[in-house]
């Protein structure tokens, strides 16, 4: 059955319904998957097997009923993967922290209950970082998660269980989130496709920590899965208004047609000027422009102005303004943080306390800096760029040597940093492989609410380019 759990999402919804597939023998399948290579991943935190297993079977009994024949979903049987910092009723929503084991949910997150209410079967809950803060996934309570690709390195963080998970065949798709690429790093490093949605999209109601205040256009949930049409089904399942999500707003799915997909003059850029990113990242890049041109669309070389500007004002809204809002939280408590987290709480502590006034500035440069973004993608609705300076790194890294300069941790990542600040959606399609073999993704950003053309874009590159190709481990 290692064959079935690397079938694409929607192959095996079709299949389910079709019959093809038992949703029992497909559930044993992906849990005897996990059995088998979790010992090694460690991207499961929590694995929900019997309930996982009674749902297979009412969904194997619904086939075979005239009487639920109404009620079979999209998704109906399909085995999926939930993020650990997303309320799954029943099962610990402890987000890699000492300070919230034993938290459980009672109930479902509005996204987890739409998923459900489509069919699918959720495996269990996968592996973060400490409060979401890092881009390796590794904590005190459940320890770190090794990437399939390589298990010396990382899948990334914060999605970094989940990306590994469904990378590895363990999950069909699953969610996870994003306020500084944590969904779209994790899918580069892990040879996966990832939605970071339009803030609103998709409701955060039900996530830890919450979306709210400054945060509400930083944070957002979104789909993750091997192949591009498995991201936007699951985007189609979850999408929707939630009361609960302040960014929450009542936009209907569109389907843009192959034609008006192709009249979307796209823009490229390989750098920044500020960060250097690998030869193979960037050629990544114009491979992925090439395909776009081959396929007629009008492709021009252009960067956005500002960026390093753009950075810091994210920084400031995730760095120094989230560590203030773990304040309470953590309390007197430091000492039972990860290693990882007190790192990153010390990085933040060497800028001075961020006042009423930086808040507010940051604020309102964030909107100026988003308005001229915006009005230049009147002319590009669609931007490539890399996700991350650099492949997938070894445990333990914080810098490396990149074009002959030193990149540190953080500004790595600011690639996919930046839209967080700006609230575009953003998708992340595997193109290419590093001279180690590991996979490399590129960047698809787009127009607010335009996730839609966005995925369509993801997917012709992924189409010409070969996209997803199953790890060694």
């Amino acid at each position: 059955m290692n064959d079935v759990v690397y079938l694409p999402l929607t192959k095996l919804a079709e299949s389910i319904r079709a019959k093809q597939i038992s949703p029992v023998e497909l559930v044993d399948a992906h849990l005897s998957r996990i059995q088998e290579l979790n010992p090694k991943l460690n991207a499961f935190v929590t694995v929900d097997g019997e309930r996982a297993r009674t749902q297979a079977r009412s969904a194997e009994a619904a086939l075979s009923s005239s009487a639920k024949s109404n009620s079979i979903g999209p998704l109906h049987g399909v085995p999926v993967s939930i993020k650990s910092s997303i309320d799954v009723a029943g099962l610990p929503c402890e987000c890699g922290s000492i300070l919230r084991r034993g938290s459980v949910p009672l109930e479902d997150a509005p996204l987890v209950a739409r998923l459900r209410a489509a069919g699918a079967i959720i495996l269990g809950n996968t592996n973060v970082p400490e409060f979401l803060m890092a881009y390796e996934t590794d904590n005190i309570l459940y320890a770190r998660t090794n990437n399939p690709w390589d298990l010396s390195r990382t899948p990334g963080g914060s999605s970094g269980g989940e990306a590994a998970a469904i990378a590895a065949g363990c999950s069909a798709g699953g969610v996870g989130s994003d306020g500084g690429g944590s969904i779209r790093i994790p899918a580069h490093y892990s040879g996966i496709c990832g939605l970071k949605p339009t803030p609103g999209r998709v409701p955060s109601t039900g996530h830890f920590p919450g979306s709210a205040g400054p945060f509400a256009q930083l944070g957002v949930v979104g789909p993750m899965a091997r192949y591009i049409s498995d991201a936007q089904k699951l985007f189609e399942v979850m999408a929707g208004p939630d009361p609960g999500d302040p960014a929450s707003a009542p936009v209907p799915l569109k389907h843009w047609s192959e034609q008006e997909i192709r009249k979307l003059a796209v823009a490229y850029f390989v750098d920044d000027e500020v960060t250097p990113v690998t030869s193979e990242t960037a050629a990544a890049v114009r491979t992925a422009a090439d395909a776009l041109r081959t396929q007629g669309f009008r492709v021009t070389e252009w960067r956005p102005q500002n960026l390093d500007r753009v950075w810091q004002l994210w920084w400031n809204l995730f760095g120094r303004a989230g560590q203030m809002s773990f304040a309470p939280t953590i309390g007197n408590r430091e000492a039972e943080l990860s290693p990882i987290l007190r790192a990153f709480r010390a990085m933040v502590a060497e800028a001075p306390p961020l006042t009423a006034l930086d808040l507010l500035n940051t604020l309102l440069a964030r909107d100026v800096l988003r308005g001229k973004l915006l009005e230049k993608m009147e002319e590009f609705p669609i931007l490539l760029c890399p996700v991350c300076a650099i492949p997938a790194f070894r445990h333990g890294e914080r810098e490396w040597m990149v074009q002959g300069r030193k990149v540190e941790y953080l500004k790595a990542m600011s690639y996919s940093q930046w839209f967080n600040l700006l609230g575009n959606p953003a998708a992340v399609v595997p193109v290419s492989r590093s001279p180690e073999g590991l996979p490399i993704g590129v960047q698809i950003v787009g127009r607010p609410w335009e996730d839609e053309a966005v995925l369509g874009v993801a997917a012709i590159i992924e189409e010409v380019s070969g996209g997803f190709r199953r790890p060694p481990t």
